[in-house]
């Protein structure tokens, strides 16, 4: 079976070394992308009920997060169609190319976003870093942001602050009312802002996890779909900093992540 994630460019990795960031326009095959964003518009109802859906594969737990998005974890390990481009050999092949030194990588998270319109439950995503909520002693770590739909950029695709990725850790937002990045480092807004992104179905962006971004509102009339997944260089260790993700899992301080939760993705 052919593998529906494409090889990045070496003018694509050399544009995330330099920016932290990358649009990668039709990374995924788009007979999966369908397949995909008809299970996330099913999903979508449940979702916006909080419930929880039972389906061949299992149950699907559902939640939603309060102001940003909406987020259904964990779909990678429930449905084969979400699971193809998190495990697919060759994403993980782009992802340790893009990380220092080319490591095995591990998959930290994957989630189905979705952000509503505006009037709904959801607003703008704040600008922020991701590194600083994690127990990890190494920030070598990215997010794949995949558009299920056609997302213009009205409809809230991400923006990243330029080169952000290059000042390292600068402190957790989210931690208090009105912390974002920007204005705990008002600096920040002099970087420069990447463009205004128009996402086909299939298109993608990577961040890395000290790149600086967020999102707006969604100003169209439907839902915005997108499918996100987190790698992080295998060889990470643990702190056993406070991390609901972690807590219960019995890792092992200044061990690495040697647990089911946390799978080596096999990469070609």
């Amino acid at each position: 079976m052919s593998d529906p994630v494409r090889r990045l460019s070496g003018q694509e990795t050399a544009f995330y070394t330099e920016h932290g960031w990358l649009h990668a326009p039709a990374l995924v095959e788009p007979g999966l992308i369908e397949r995909m964003a008809r299970k996330a518009r099913e999903l979508h109802s449940v979702l916006r009920d909080g419930a929880s859906r039972e389906g061949a594969s299992g149950t699907v737990s559902v939640s939603a997060v309060a102001q940003a998005f909406g987020q259904n974890r964990g779909l990678a390990e429930a449905d084969e169609d979400f699971a193809a481009p998190v495990f697919s050999p060759v994403m993980a092949g782009n992802a340790a190319r893009l990380l220092p030194g080319e490591p095995d990588v591990r998959l930290q998270i994957n989630n189905l976003l979705v952000k509503e319109p505006v009037g709904g439950a959801h607003g703008p995503t704040t600008f922020h870093q991701d590194f600083p909520w994690f127990p990890m002693d190494r920030s070598s770590m990215l997010t794949v942001w995949l558009a299920l739909v056609d997302i213009p950029a009205g409809m809230g695709s991400l923006r990243f602050y330029d080169r952000s990725h290059l000042y390292g850790s600068l402190g957790r937002s989210f931690a208090r009312d009105g912390d974002d990045a920007i204005s705990q480092h008002p600096w920040i807004a002099d970087l420069e802002l990447s463009p205004p992104l128009d996402l086909k179905a299939g298109d993608a962006t990577v961040h890395s996890a000290l790149t600086i971004h967020g999102a707006a509102p969604n100003a169209y009339g439907t839902p915005r779909l997108s499918f996100a997944w987190t790698y992080f260089d295998a060889g990470t260790l643990y702190t056993g900093s406070p991390f609901k993700q972690t807590d219960d899992l019995g890792l092992r301080v200044n061990e690495v992540f040697d647990h089911p939760a946390f799978p080596i993705v096999p990469r070609s």
